[in-house]
């Protein structure tokens, strides 16, 4: 169980580990909405950590396909009421944002890793370095409002292996205490690139870099298996959670914690020899 020297603070964490996430949004594609209410988001955050979140990941700007971009203004406001009302000490504090002004006041406010869905911009890379936090950099083709309006590639994974293979060096340069990679599962894809991603995920396990899936609730489950209501999609979430796993992948970033928790702990038993 590795222990990480977050933003000043001592935080183990246990692999794989369940990242739940925490939606401050009203557009969100699955929980726009719920948890506007910052009482309402605190109980909900404290609710992930009894079902067995390690890490609680705060997003105050949708990136759902077709999604308007936000304020700063905008999405500090929506953040700072309950990252401040979080301990900093008990569990691991995970900031989505693209917007340097927003990393910064987030980590200010004790944050420990920065999650940055536009792939690891060097602004964002070095505030995580300059207050010690975790990085996360996620693949991805275009921008929300017009990703999925015609993503191509020649060989999606070995694209998006090279777009973090060329980015080794610059990472590597930076003191992070941890740096996770992720594929970017819906961002800039179709279904096809999306299966090539999850069956070959184990291809981007590297020394350099933890891997992290976020494919929960997501709309190739849909076109995979007709379930237009992403409430509706539980089971290809936990079915793509167990697989990379299985094949190494360290954190699974998810809506339905205690589900997953639960078949992570079951699949990993009945592996063992």
């Amino acid at each position: 169980m590795p222990n990480y020297q977050f933003n000043g603070a001592s935080l183990k964490l246990e692999y794989p580990a369940v990242m739940g996430i925490l939606n401050l949004t009203p557009d969100s594609f699955s929980d726009g909405g719920e948890f506007i209410d910052p009482k309402t988001a605190i109980e909900h955050a404290w609710l992930m950590i009894d079902q067995g979140a390690q890490i609680i990941d705060i997003g105050a700007e949708s990136t759902r396909p077709g999604s308007e971009p936000v304020s700063e203004k905008e999405e500090l406001r929506r953040i700072l009421p309950v990252l401040e009302n979080l301990p900093k000490n008990e569990f691991i504090i995970s900031l989505d944002t693209t917007k340097p002004v927003v990393a910064k006041a987030g980590l200010e406010a004790g944050a420990h890793i920065i999650n940055d869905v536009s792939g690891g911009s060097a602004q964002l890379l070095h505030l995580a370095s300059e207050y010690s936090a975790g990085f996360i950099a996620m693949h991805t083709q275009g921008i929300p409002k017009s990703m999925q309006k015609n993503p191509q590639y020649q060989d999606v994974v070995e694209e998006v292996k090279r777009f973090f293979s060329q980015r080794k060096i610059e990472f590597n340069k930076l003191p992070l205490p941890r740096l996770w990679i992720d594929p970017g599962i819906g961002f800039g894809k179709t279904l096809e690139h999306n299966l090539l991603l999850l069956r070959d995920i184990d291809q981007f396990i590297d020394p350099a870099w933890g891997v992290l899936l976020g494919s929960s609730r997501k709309s190739w489950i849909d076109q995979l298996c007709t379930a237009p209501s992403p409430l509706d999609r539980l089971g290809g979430s936990i079915a793509s959670a167990i697989d990379a796993v299985s094949k190494g992948v360290e954190i699974l970033r998810v809506h339905d914690v205690q589900e997953t928790v639960q078949a992570v702990k079951v699949s990993r038993i009945l592996q063992k020899d």
